[in-house]
C-alpha cells in the first residue's frame, strides 16, 4: 500500500468526515506559506506605490502617515508569520490570526485612503478566497463575517466622525455581500477539492495495492515473465525468468537482443507478423518456449513474454498420463481378480482329486505358480492406486530385520546365509512396520534375482547418524548392478528390466518410504547394486 497516498487522505479528515484537530499535512502548511508570500507582496506593493507616486494616488489620501505606518506594520507581521509557519504547529490558529490581521490592516488602510471608494476593499476578496481554499472550506463564513464587520465599522466611523457620504453604505453593503459570495464559492470549491483529493488518494492506494498484487502474482508464477517495451528493453521480470534464461546484468537497462538473442529474434518475428497467434507457446530452444501477449492494441508498444519450461510441461503431461493409466489398470485389476480367484480355487480342487498323476500334478503346479504371480501383479496395481496412509510406530530395527531375514529365507526357499545383517548401532526407528516389510521384501527380492546366491551375497546393513538422528538402511548385492542407461528410470512406474516384472515394485517402495517421511535412493557402487533407505530414529 502506498504510504504517501494514504497519509494525504487521512491527515486532514477523520473517517466520519470531521477534520482532525491540530493535525495537518505538509500540503496545508505549504499553501499557508504561499498565502503569506502573497500577503507580503501586497504589503510591499502598496508601500512601493506610495513611495513612487505619493499623494497623487488614492492610497493614503486621508492620512498618509497612518497609511505608511500601517503598511510597515503589515510587512513586519507578514515576515514574522514565516517563522510561525516553519514551526508547523496550530494551523487553524495561525490561519485565523493571519486572516484577522489582514482584515484589521486592510480596514485601517481603507480608512487612511478616504474610505470604501479607494477600492482597497477588493483585496479582502482575495484574502477570503485564499483562506477558504487553504482551510478546505472551514471557517469561510466566519472570515466573511469578520471582513464585513470591519468594513461596516469603518464606514460607520467615517460617516459619524468625518461626514462621509451616506451613499457609501451601499458600496460597503455590496462589498460585504461579495465577501459572503466569495466565501460560499470558496467553500464549494474546497468541497470539490476535498472530494477530488479523497478520490485521488483512494485511486493511489488501489493502484499501489494492484501493483503489489501484480508483483506477487508475477513473482510466484511457475513460468518466466518478461515485460518488454517497444524498443526491446526489459522493464520487468521475475525470478523464474532469470533461472531459465540466466541472470540479468546488474544495473542499467537490459536489452532483450543482448540478454537472450534467440528469444529476441522470435519476438521480432512475432511483432512484425500480425497473423501469428500470441496465445500459443512457440519453442525457441530445446527446453523453453515463449508466448507473447501484446501490452496494448498495437504490438509495437511492447509485450509480456511468458517463458514456459518444456521439461516441466512434459513432466505434467507424463503425470496426467500415469494417472489415467493408473485408473485404467486399477479397473483391469479388479476385473482380473475374480476370474483369477476362480482359477486358483479350481486348481486347488483338482489337486485334491484321487488318482492324480505326475503330469496332472505338474500342470496344476504351473497353474498355481502363474496364478500367484498374477495375484501379486494385481495387488501391486491396487496398492499403487490406493495410496495407503502410514501408521508409524516405534520398534527396534535389529529385531525386525532378524525376523524378516528368517521369513524371507523360508518363503523364497534359500539358505539363510545368503543374507547377512551388518550393524554399527542398535537404533529404534519410527516407521509403519508393514510398510517397511513391503520395502525390504521388494529390495531383497530384486537383489536375490540378480545376485550370485552365495554366502553373504545380499548384505543388509544399517547405521545411525547421531548428529542428524537419521538411520541409514542399505541393501547391497554382489550382482552385475544396474546399467547406467537404466538408472534414471529405476523408480518410474511400469519400468522393468525383468521379463516377468510389473515395473511397480521400486516405484511403490519409494512412495511408501515418502509416506513415512523416509527416502529411497539408488547408490552407485563399483560392483553390485545398492539401495539406501534413510528414515528417522525415534
Amino acid at each position: 500500500m502506498s504510504e504517501g497516498g494514504s497519509r494525504e487522505a487521512v491527515l486532514w479528515e477523520a473517517p466520519g468526515g470531521a477534520p482532525y484537530p491540530g493535525v495537518h499535512s505538509e500540503q496545508f502548511w505549504r499553501s499557508l506559506f504561499y498565502f503569506n508570500v502573497y500577503r507580503l507582496l501586497v504589503a510591499l506593493l502598496l508601500l512601493l506605490s506610495v513611495a513612487i507616486w505619493g499623494s497623487s494616488l488614492w492610497f493614503g489620501s486621508r492620512d498618509l502617515a497612518l497609511f505608511v505606518a500601517t503598511d510597515l506594520a503589515y510587512v513586519m507581521i507578514s515576515v514574522a508569520c514565516f517563522v510561525t509557519i516553519s514551526a508547523r504547529r496550530h494551523f487553524d490558529l495561525q490561519l485565523t490570526l493571519q486572516v484577522a490581521a489582514d482584515v484589521i490592516f486592510l480596514v485601517i488602510l481603507i480608512y487612511a485612503s478616504n474610505g470604501i471608494s479607494s477600492g482597497l476593499g477588493l483585496l479582502l476578496l482575495t484574502t477570503l478566497a485564499g483562506a477558504g481554499l487553504i482551510s478546505r472550506g472551514r471557517l469561510t463564513l466566519f472570515f466573511a463575517a469578520l471582513a464585513s464587520i470591519g468594513v461596516l465599522l469603518e464606514q460607520t466611523y467615517s460617516t459619524l466622525r468625518l461626514d462621509a457620504p451616506d451613499s457609501q453604505f451601499v458600496q460597503a453593503g455590496l462589498l460585504s455581500g461579495a465577501f459572503f459570495a466569495i466565501a460560499w464559492l470558496a467553500h464549494a470549491l474546497a468541497k470539490y477539492t476535498v472530494a477530488s483529493e479523497r478520490l485521488a488518494a483512494k485511486r493511489e492506494i488501489d493502484l499501489a495495492n494492484m501493483e503489489q498484487v501484480n508483483q506477487l502474482v508475477i513473482r510466484d508464477m511457475p513460468d518466466g515473465v518478461l515485460v518488454v517495451d517497444g524498443h526491446g528493453s526489459i522493464r520487468q521480470f521475475n525470478a523464474r525468468a532469470e533461472r531459465l534464461l540466466g541472470p540479468l546484468p546488474a544495473g542499467g537497462e537490459a536489452v532483450l537482443s543482448e540478454y537472450a538473442p534467440p528469444l529476441a529474434a522470435q519476438y521480432e518475428q512475432w511483432r512484425t507478423r500480425a497473423g501469428v497467434d500470441s496465445g500459443v507457446g512457440t519453442p525457441y530452444s530445446s527446453s523453453e518456449s515463449a508466448r507473447f501477449v501484446p501490452i496494448g492494441a498495437n504490438r509495437e508498444l511492447g509485450a509480456v513474454i511468458f517463458i514456459e519450461d518444456q521439461t516441466r510441461v512434459q513432466a505434467q503431461a507424463r503425470q496426467l498420463k500415469l494417472a489415467a493409466l493408473g485408473r485404467l489398470t486399477a479397473n483391469i485389476a479388479h476385473e482380473i481378480r475374480n476370474p483369477l480367484g476362480a482359477i486358483s480355487h479350481a486348481a486347488q480342487l483338482l489337486r485334491e482329486e484321487p488318482g492324480m498323476g505326475d503330469t496332472a500334478a505338474r500342470l496344476i503346479s504351473i497353474i498355481n505358480e502363474n496364478s500367484g504371480r498374477l495375484d501379486r501383479v494385481v495387488n501391486d496395481v491396487l496398492r499403487l492406486n490406493r495410496g495407503e496412509r502410514a501408521h508409524r510406530e516405534r520398534f527396534r530395527l535389529a529385531d525386525f530385520l532378524s525376523g524378516f531375514v528368517e521369513q524371507f529365507s523360508q518363503i523364497e526357499k534359500i539358505d539363510p546365509g545368503v543374507l547377512r545383517i551388518e550393524q554399527s548401532a542398535d537404533p529404534d526407528v519410527l516407521f509403519d512396520r508393514s510398510h517397511l516389510n513391503q520395502v525390504m521384501w521388494n529390495l531383497c527380492r530384486n537383489a536375490l534375482r540378480h545376485c550370485r546366491r552365495g554366502p553373504a551375497s545380499i548384505v543388509i546393513r544399517f547405521s545411525l547418524e547421531r548428529s542428524s538422528g537419521v538411520v541409514k538402511l542399505d541393501v547391497v548385492d554382489d550382482g552385475p548392478g544396474v546399467v547406467a542407461e537404466a538408472r534414471a528410470q529405476l523408480f518410474e512406474p511400469f519400468f522393468t528390466t525383468g521379463a516377468g516384472g510389473t515395473g511397480l515394485g521400486l516405484y511403490i517402495a519409494r512412495e511408501v518410504c515418502e509416506a513415512n517421511g523416509a527416502t529411497l535412493d539408488y547408490v552407485e557402487t563399483p560392483r553390485g547394486a545398492q539401495f539406501s533407505v534413510r528414515c528417522w530414529a525415534s
